[in-house]
């Protein structure tokens, strides 16, 4: 034992390198699952090694400031440094392509909006409400009046981390708007003094029945032990994968999920893609109504937009018996924080613009478009974005990737694999670590913030007081050279149903603005 001792002892270190390289080597020619290293022992492995940083370097060194998707590094910057209350200004004029195909243009007024004097955005630049009040026109008991137009999006407990989370429930109450709980249930993290709407889809996540369905006795129970509850969103489908189920892997619920989510530990949980409390329209429009009774919210529905034969249907019921749903958000094909194949992803539902625009003219046709508030989600977290969202019928917008990047999100697309490395998209506690929520909090509601001060700037330009006046013909597109723009009414072929709107103070005053009673 000594000499051998002795032997390995005398071995010098380069040597042993050559050893292990030899190791390695061995084992890849003799492993079969991988073509590269076994053609290419040990060398081959600089290939995966390069492949797996690959967008690291397209990231930081190849891409330039407009290049990238889902969101480039103008658009990154730009959140960032609103959060961080830092110099959001580009300077030496716009690097964008304003020729290109697409390409927006806002036309701005010769004379602005002046503010008066006590005006609420002459002592708050940041205040700006929805114009319009979820359940108004159906008389529900409790209706709820953004105070907001940017909210968060739909994202769970489960697919975020519990401190990402918090950040952004203690950040919507310091910018009094409201967020979605997404289909994972109402967490402990969801209650730290922000409006919530409560959301779920197929698997009735938080009002779940033993066998799998829903429980309205949970819903009842769950509205008024929480009220600060204001709304609630019945997920058709989801722009990532529309159509398309998930299955929630037994390990990853742990106990604290499991309770949440009215699920067993350790047990694989099937989100179909069909809901069991209804099957056709007829029964959305009756289930809807039952939970708003019983509840006394506003009840409105999520959809990515596809055929519209069975949308038509719901307008026609509406229009028939006055019921149906107090809001609809309607999600873009572009996908967002949900994992989906790619197939789902980049060929299954409309660009939300292409989607919004059809949706809204089918219910404007059926004098239907004053009565809904509509809500728009699909990368719609920039100012001028908004605007165009507004000029086309939305009342208020959810942001689901921008209020993540607010909070420290690097666009490093590892969602789906539990290690994103800003600690927001994992269940891991040590990557949680990184985020801190009282810092975080704060540069949610700056952005929030940031975003309705220029928003209402933009809107001004235009001559307006509150962005529900923008209409079609405020905003251009590029199909070819300026003879050949269009108008938004021009390209897609409706006019906007103008909003109600006696001035900001009116907003003000209301008594349903953030769910005051």
């Amino acid at each position: 034992m000594d000499s051998i001792l002795n032997f390995l002892g005398n071995i010098s270190w380069w040597m042993w390198i050559l050893i292990a390289l030899l190791i390695i080597a061995i084992r890849d020619i003799l492993q079969r699952k991988h073509t590269i290293s076994h053609n290419f022992p040990i060398v081959g492995h600089i290939r995966y090694m390069f492949e797996s940083i690959g967008p690291e370097i397209r990231q930081y060194f190849v891409a330039n400031n407009r290049e990238e998707l889902p969101f480039n590094r103008i658009e990154r910057g730009w959140i960032y440094a609103s959060a961080k209350k830092q110099n959001n200004y580009e300077g030496f004029g716009t690097d964008r392509d304003i020729y290109a195909h697409h390409h927006m243009f806002i036309n701005n007024a010769m004379m602005p909006y002046k503010v008066p004097e006590n005006h609420p955005n002459a002592i708050d630049k940041t205040f700006l409400p929805c114009a319009k009040v979820m359940g108004e026109f159906n008389k529900r008991k409790r209706p709820y009046r953004p105070a907001s137009v940017i909210n968060v999006s739909a994202m769970s407990f489960g697919s975020l981390s519990a401190r990402a989370i918090e950040s952004l429930n203690k950040g919507v109450e310091m910018a009094d708007a409201y967020h979605n709980t997404g289909e994972g249930g109402l967490s402990p993290y969801h209650s730290h003094g922000g409006d919530v709407v409560f959301h779920f889809g197929t698997g009735y996540f938080g009002v779940r029945a033993e066998d799998g369905g829903f429980s309205m006795e949970k819903m009842i129970k769950l509205v008024e032990d929480n009220p600060f509850i204001r709304a609630i969103e019945v997920k058709l489908s989801q722009g990532a994968k529309p159509g398309k189920g998930g299955v929630l892997p037994g390990k990853k619920i742990t106990p604290e999920i499991a309770k949440i989510r009215g699920v067993e530990v350790g047990k694989d949980v099937l989100s179909p893609p069909n809901h069991k409390a209804f099957s056709n329209v007829p029964e959305l429009v009756d289930f809807v109504e039952a939970i708003a009774e019983a509840t006394g919210l506003p009840v409105g529905i999520k959809a990515a937009i596809g055929k519209l034969e069975q949308w038509e249907e719901l307008a026609d019921i509406m229009k028939e018996t006055g019921k149906g749903p107090d809001f609809i958000t309607v999600d873009g094909g572009e996908g967002g924080t949900g994992a989906a194949p790619p197939s789902f992803a980049d060929h299954v539902s409309l660009p939300w613009v292409y989607g919004f625009a059809d949706l809204y003219k089918l219910f404007q046709k059926k004098g239907l478009s004053e009565r809904i508030v509509f809500v728009g989600s699909g990368k719609l977290g920039f100012p001028a974005k908004a605007a165009m969202a507004f000029a086309m019928g939305v009342d208020c917008i959810n942001v689901a990737r921008e209020a993540m990047m607010s909070i420290g999100c690097i666009q490093a697309q590892v969602c789906h694999t539990n290690r994103c490395p800003a600690g927001v998209a994992t269940q891991s506690k040590w990557l949680q670590r990184g985020i801190d929520p009282t810092l975080k909090s704060v540069r949610l509601a700056q952005y929030f913030k940031t975003f309705r001060k220029e928003f209402i700037e933009i809107t001004h330009a235009a001559g307006y007081e509150h962005p529900c006046q923008f209409n079609m013909r405020d905003i251009e597109v590029n199909v070819d050279d300026h003879h050949l723009s269009k108008e938004l009414d021009s390209t897609y072929r409706y006019q906007k149903t103008p909003v109600p709107f006696d001035g900001m103070a009116s907003l003000q005053s209301c008594e349903h603005l953030g769910g005051k009673k």
